[in-house]
């Protein structure tokens, strides 16, 4: 599977460990930055990642900053993603299994190295419970998020 994932100046620490950590796990992984930890705008991030995981390119993506939540609103601005704020494993398999999330969210501040792994193994190891069932009731959902007149 491919992934990308990109952060803030607040999240670059988690962001390598992690990059590092699903390359060592058989992922390949497209780091869109930063690579330090100069203060950087992250909208330019999570818009970069989101046009990443759009055009397929990568087929997932892992959003950071330090709380989760600025970059997560950048990301959702493309109407081809659907990226979840996370912060624990059950949030991060429903986030896929109930709304067929792309991309995950999480804040460096707020979640520790071992709890973001699970979240992102959570992520990467559950479908979407639709998957191939365009009648189905998360589906039907899911839809409307990228287009209201469905």
């Amino acid at each position: 599977m491919r992934l990308a994932i990109a952060s803030d100046h607040a999240a670059t620490d988690l962001k390598a460990e992690l990059r590092d950590w699903l390359i060592e796990s058989g992922y390949e992984v497209a780091d869109l930055g930063p690579d330090i930890g100069e203060s950087v705008d992250y909208p330019d991030y999570g818009y970069k990642l989101a046009s990443i995981v759009a055009d397929g390119t990568a087929e997932r993506g892992i959003a950071l900053c330090g709380s989760g939540i600025g970059i997560s609103i950048s990301v959702n601005r493309n109407t081809a993603v659907r990226c979840a704020l996370v912060s624990e494993p059950l949030s991060a398999a429903l986030a896929r299994e109930h709304n067929d999330a792309n991309c995950i969210a999480m804040g460096a501040r707020l979640t520790g190295i071992e709890m973001a792994k699970a979240c992102i193994t959570a992520f990467l190891e559950t479908e979407f419970a639709d998957a191939g069932n365009a009648d189905g009731r998360h589906q039907r959902r899911v839809s409307k998020l990228s287009n209201p007149s469905c």
